[in-house]
């Protein structure tokens, strides 16, 4: 992929932070719901919890998710930052990938059969599951944005030897350009 120019990258970077911070704030919306069905006494109030967790996990934690891969995606693959060069950005994009497995896989459909069960008059039988997967998705998000600012780690070994091929091209141009002026 060629570089993006400058009015896409900002604006897909603007996407990105937009995104991001959208669906960390959905997880701690998530965490709290989950803390306040299972810390509370009261049926009402955690089917309450409950039906507000499967409207956030229908209908926004896959499109934020999304929409938070592929921008990621896009701003990798068309900046100087790369997806393989420098291992922030690598492993800033496996942990998107597997949260947002994670959210389609277990944390959609755990949510749709708690609102379910409660729905129906029964009780949730794990609700500390529900609680543990925004509370670690949390942790995830604050650690990718702890990385996105500090950028960590340096080179991979792909980055290194692309940093070494780009800076010999250099030197043999620089030598071409004096030998002909």
């Amino acid at each position: 992929m060629k570089p993006l120019k400058r009015p896409v990258r900002r604006t897909t970077l603007v996407v990105h932070v937009a995104a991001s911070a959208g669906w960390l704030g959905l997880t701690l919306g998530l965490l709290a719901l989950a803390l306040a069905a299972y810390t509370s006494q009261s049926a009402s109030m955690a089917e309450a919890s409950y039906r507000s967790m499967e409207v956030f996990t229908d209908w926004l934690v896959l499109p934020l998710a999304l929409l938070t891969l592929t921008s990621g995606l896009v701003l990798s693959l068309g900046t100087q930052w790369g997806l393989a060069r420098h291992r922030w950005v690598f492993i800033k994009f496996w942990l998107t990938l597997a949260t947002t497995t994670a959210s389609v896989l277990m944390l959609r459909p755990g949510v749709d059969r708690a609102a379910d069960t409660v729905a129906s008059g029964g009780v949730v039988s794990e609700p500390l599951d529900l609680l543990m997967g925004p509370a670690v998705s949390l942790t995830a998000y604050v650690f990718m944005t702890v990385v996105s600012v500090l950028k960590p780690w340096g080179l991979t070994r792909r980055g290194r030897r692309l940093r070494l091929l780009t800076s010999s091209r250099k030197v043999v141009d620089e030598r071409s350009t004096r030998q002909t002026a």
